[in-house]
């Protein structure tokens, strides 16, 4: 009998051991990689607030545009360079960075 419990404890320890060896192995591993994640994580989620707050900004620009008049006016203006009948507009050309 107490040759069969002997080798029950062997087995038992040898495993213990392979166990032990096999995630003690693993382990540094996943924690690199959970690093890897939890930095992934923060860069979307700051990425993410970046998108929301463009976002905000875009949907408060329409409303601004359907809701005032003199916006719509002062934007198509800017984009078409269309001026009111008596104004006079000066293009100035575009000036070269200084060397």
């Amino acid at each position: 009998m107490k040759p069969a419990v002997l080798r029950i404890g062997r087995a038992c320890a040898l495993l213990a051991i392979l166990a032990f060896v096999f995630f003690g192995l693993r382990v540094p591993q996943a924690i690199g990689d959970l690093k890897t994640k939890h930095e992934t994580i923060r860069r979307l989620q700051k990425e993410n607030a970046d998108l929301e707050k463009e976002l905000k900004e875009k949907e408060d620009r329409v409303r601004k545009l359907r809701d005032s008049r003199s916006e719509q006016e002062l934007e198509i203006r800017r984009q078409l360079r269309y001026q009111r009948e008596g104004e006079t507009s000066i293009i100035l050309p575009e000036q070269k960075p200084a060397k």
